[in-house]
């Protein structure tokens, strides 16, 4: 599995977001541009953002982007699967039924606990945790 751009530039402007705050309205250029997400990419991605009730998104000049839940209450996992759908690393843990051997093969069954201790692991983080980790700054350089 590898995660797609959409999913890493979602990742940044949802914890861009976080460090803000709820409900704090933040101007897509000023998201963009700290982010460093290109900003057609960026409105693309808040769509599926918003349409998963993820963040509000307010238009016109005053307008911005805002989240609608506490960033504690946001898994790093979420915001993935929204951009990528739920995480699967081949096709036999995806659709077992289209896998003749996957009830008998051992290495399904190593495929299968792989991506569940991956999905484990991204669901454990919160955007709070990685949004109050100094060491996240700096995925917001400032440009001149």
């Amino acid at each position: 599995m590898r995660l797609t751009r959409a999913g890493e530039y979602a990742v940044r402007c949802m914890m861009y977001l976080s460090h803000k705050g709820k409900g704090v309205q933040v101007s897509k250029q000023e998201i963009a541009e700290r982010a460093d997400i290109p900003p057609h990419f960026l409105a693309k991605i808040a769509q599926d953002l918003a349409r998963a009730n993820m963040i509000e998104i307010k238009q016109g000049s005053k307008g911005g982007y805002s989240l609608l839940k506490d960033p504690a209450e946001i898994s790093l996992l979420e915001v993935v699967e929204i951009m990528i759908g739920e995480i699967f690393l081949n096709d036999c843990v995806a659709r077992p039924v289209s896998c003749r051997v996957s009830k008998s093969c051992s290495v399904h069954r190593v495929w299968e606990r792989a991506r569940n201790q991956l999905r484990e692991t991204l669901a454990g983080v919160s955007l709070a945790e990685l949004s109050e980790n100094d060491s996240c700054v700096p995925l917001f350089p400032v440009h001149n």
